[in-house]
């Protein structure tokens, strides 16, 4: 049987767009949060357009009820309960061979590197929560990174793009609903078991429409450094509304003094002699000549090592041992703190801050909740420094 020809991605159909240019696209990274409806319909987009390689980051499992409206997932997924984003990276490589989809089954903020929001060239947010969403702002904002936002609910959905400088999710939010971020991200040493989110009615053709719009936001900046002039959502907003056929753009906008979300993490140094897989104590040593200081300490402010929990009624403690983000999937796996979790609250006994006095100094980066390629922020006698861990470079790039 004769060998099939050997052919390029988009040859002759993308290349007669006057602003399309292969080469930026083929080596483009796109980092997609969310692997639910909208994120099939972005992840297969961009997967049509070429991109070369798109990272998919989701923690959830497929259930039937994902199957009227996500592309990419099959019946025997859900049978299966299989991850969202292993399912979208293995049918986005079936649809193009020629580029290369990662899956990451892990929470965006404090299961992801830092490292990897900084090399990609744009984020789309795919999620459902208002919680989520400042997360990634948080992290995008930090990485000087714009991200595109969408969210869908019935026949109707919304697009946003979030540029540093230009506009922020986190100044847009009302008073009311910066308070409820807070009270489910604050009281650091108390917690209950989170309940998850509820579904919400949507249609295919909303996140269609929606997913269309992020990925074709996300081909323009993409082509940022290009003549050609486009228009964007850049600080605005569209919303489309299928019940009546209605699309509408407003100025969105809202970047606030002072905000803290706008902190930069930068400069960064590079360091290809650090990993994750290295234990507390020899990392802190390799600070300390890295930085040439004599005293490191290395904030968790995204993921806080838990040692041990109390509960209220019964008092009893409760070793884990494991970071903040992996607490909830702890307590539900355990019959005795799965049924306290309804009536009491737990009090967590946990680490923010990793230094020589740390009482667990053999366990690796990440077992205490630091993820691979991440950014450390380190705190010294000579100031503060950013350190990104290269030695995991290889695990995303």
């Amino acid at each position: 049987m004769e060998k099939q020809r050997a052919y390029e991605w988009g040859e002759g159909v993308f290349t007669l767009l006057s602003w399309f240019k292969k080469d930026k696209v083929k080596n483009a990274r796109v980092l997609v949060a969310g692997a639910g409806a909208l994120g099939n319909e972005v992840v297969k987009n961009l997967a049509l357009f070429g991109v070369g390689h798109i990272f998919v980051v989701d923690f959830d499992q497929i259930e039937i009820s994902n199957l009227t409206r996500s592309v990419l997932f099959r019946e025997e997924d859900a049978y299966n309960h299989s991850y969202k984003a292993d399912v979208v990276a293995k049918r986005a490589m079936e649809i193009n061979p020629q580029i290369k989809v990662t899956p990451i089954v892990g929470n965006l903020f404090s299961e992801v590197g830092f490292g990897l929001y900084r090399s990609v060239d744009v984020v789309i947010g795919c999620l459902d929560s208002r919680i989520a969403r400042y997360q990634l702002n948080r992290l995008c904002m930090r990485a000087g990174k714009t991200w595109i936002d969408g969210s869908i609910e019935n026949l109707t959905g919304v697009a946003r793009v979030y540029a540093p400088g230009v506009s922020c999710y986190e100044c847009g939010l009302s008073r009311e609903e910066f308070n409820q971020i807070m009270l489910r991200t604050g009281c650091a040493d108390v917690m209950r078991s989170q309940s998850s989110a509820g579904r919400v009615a949507t249609t295919p053709i909303s996140s269609s429409i929606i997913g269309a719009i992020q990925v074709q936001e996300a081909m323009k900046v993409i082509h940022v450094d290009e003549k050609t002039q486009f228009q964007t959502l850049e600080g605005k907003m569209l919303h489309y509304d299928g019940m009546s056929n209605t699309t509408n753009i407003f100025r969105f906008a809202s970047w606030k003094k002072n905000c803290p979300a706008h902190e930069r993490w930068e400069p960064v140094i590079n360091a290809p002699q650090l990993s994750t897989t290295m234990s507390v104590k020899d990392v802190l040593a390799g600070l300390k000549c890295l930085l040439k200081v004599k005293s490191v300490e290395i904030n968790m402010c995204n993921n806080k090592f838990v040692d041990k929990i109390t509960s209220d009624r019964p008092e009893k403690v409760y070793e884990v041992m494991l970071p903040e983000s992996k607490l909830d999937a702890f307590i539900s796996s355990d019959a005795e703190l799965r049924k306290l979790s309804y009536r009491t609250l737990f009090h967590k006994s946990f680490f923010e801050n990793i230094d020589e006095y740390f009482p667990y100094q053999e366990l690796s980066l990440q077992q205490i909740g630091i993820p691979p390629f991440d950014v450390v922020h380190v705190s010294t006698e000579q100031g503060e420094f950013y350190v990104e861990l290269d030695g995991d470079v290889q695990q995303y790039l």
